[in-house]
């Protein structure tokens, strides 16, 4: 059984964060084996969470995934582990946008059976904090609220007059934690800033997160908490379970054996991932997808290396931050005609948003690959949510018709929107098409968890293979 916390907010901006990552930071130092988790699809703090435990931060998305995985992805991640943290979204409650619980916090929180420790920003109030724990504490009967952590401390007397007002709630204090702004990490317009991008004043950052928590928590009584949840009985997620494909009879068929070169034969195919610090956005689960569909996967850095690994059979480019590595990438000439030649032999080639710009003629004027006929550029509007999509063409990625449910979050917009065949049909907010599919390139702006539709993984390295 995994010892395991949550930990939640009243809000965004209540330091969860700080704390989530500071813990993790201060079990390990403590000589604890501590694995990572973040609810939602956040893609940034996960890379907190690997710095402060040394293990792949991982995403538990009830909304992308489907509650049904939540507690097998979590065992997946947790296995051979003392305790698991798992920072929250938002507020406790928060979900996907009209759909009640889904998604939240308070929802995963429930799915894994695990105790809540709720961080409250208590700058601004002292005895109202009272109220505010006991409603979030009452408000659903199956979330168990375990402690409180009071973030933003300004004093002495301020912390006895907050200890005061919750003797009464039934909720234990089970940390303190005083203004302290240089542990603040640097943001930007889609939050912080990623370990990828700063990684010694990041490690420097979680140093200082794990102090305070150890100097203004209580870390017997927080694994102590963590040690009372129940043990879960769903078997682990497994890669190279989910990768085979399922017969209606629950049988595993075997393939037809893809037609390679002779040369070729006996050799698993190599997918180049793109990294590096322009590319920072990828769930763990695709790369052990892929390997468990067949595939070597690589890993390259577009901003240094000017030539694909040796071999490559198949390209994923995924989430980044581009926009702000766009010099630097139009600098690098030759891997862009690398990568166009790469495209346009029909190689299979899976771009998800920031890929999709960097795929495209141009990112603010800067040249791209060139691969897309379309021009990319910052924009003040940020698109962010959930969103329920329809493969409209097929691809290396779908068969037209594969439903998915995906995530977008850029504040970039892309002219075309979409191709002659486009890759998706947005059904959720509204109803458009988007994305580009083009021989063996699949290009769009959704983010998609593929342990949802671990086929999309087996028919890209099918493709590779081919």
């Amino acid at each position: 059984m995994v010892a395991r916390l949550v930990i939640a907010a009243p809000s965004s901006g209540s330091g969860k964060t700080t704390v989530a990552t500071g813990l993790m930071a201060a079990f390990v130092a403590a000589g604890l084996t501590v694995s990572p988790h973040k609810v939602g699809p956040d893609y940034i703090d996960p890379g907190y969470h690997s710095l402060a435990t040394g293990r792949p931060g991982r995403n538990l998305d009830a909304y992308m995934c489907g509650t049904e995985l939540m507690e097998p992805l979590f065992a997946h991640g947790a296995a051979g582990c003392d305790v698991a943290v798992v920072e929250g979204v938002m507020g406790l409650y928060d979900g996907a946008a009209g759909a009640g619980e889904l998604a939240s916090t308070a929802q995963v929180a429930k799915l894994l059976r695990a105790p809540v420790v709720l961080v409250v920003d208590a700058s601004s109030q002292s005895r109202s904090v009272a109220a505010l724990v006991h409603g979030f504490a009452s408000w659903d009967p199956q979330v168990r609220i375990g402690g409180v952590i009071l973030n933003k401390v300004a004093s002495d007397r301020h912390e006895e007059l907050l200890r005061e007002a919750l003797e009464e709630s039934g909720v234990p204090v089970l940390g303190v934690l005083r203004r302290v702004p240089q542990v603040a990490s640097p943001s930007r317009h889609l939050g912080l800033v990623p370990v990828a991008e700063r990684r010694a004043e990041a490690v420097d950052a979680v140093a200082a997160m794990a102090e305070q928590v150890r100097r203004g928590c209580d870390l017997e009584g927080l694994l102590g908490l963590a040690r009372s949840a129940p043990r879960l009985g769903a078997a682990a997620w497994d890669a190279e379970a989910a990768a085979v494909p399922q017969t209606p009879s629950g049988g595993t068929p075997k393939l037809p054996a893809p037609q390679t070169p002779e040369g070729l034969k006996n050799r698993r195919p190599l997918v180049a991932v793109a990294g590096g610090p322009a590319f920072t956005f990828s769930y763990a689960e695709h790369s052990e997808l892929l390997t468990a569909a067949g595939a070597d996967v690589v890993p390259f850095d577009p901003l240094r290396d000017e030539q694909l690994p040796t071999n490559t059979a198949g390209l994923v480019i995924g989430g980044g931050f581009p926009e702000v590595y766009a010099p630097e990438l139009s600098a690098n000439e030759p891997l862009r005609k690398a990568v166009a030649e790469f495209a346009h032999s029909g190689a299979p080639v899976a771009a998800e948003c920031a890929g999709l710009l960097y795929l495209a003629r141009s990112l603010d004027g800067q040249p791209m690959c060139g691969v897309l006929d379309a021009e990319a550029r910052m924009s003040g509007r940020l698109t962010l949510g959930y969103r329920e999509a329809v493969a409209v063409s097929d691809s290396v990625l779908a068969a037209a018709g594969t439903r998915l449910r995906g995530h977008e979050f850029h504040r970039t917009v892309i002219e075309p929107a979409a191709g002659p065949d486009p890759a998706w049909g947005v059904h959720r907010p509204e109803r458009r098409v988007e994305g580009f599919v083009q021989r063996g390139v699949h290009a769009s702006y959704l983010h998609t968890h593929w342990a949802s539709a671990p086929g999309v993984a087996r028919r890209f390295v099918e493709g590779c293979a081919r």
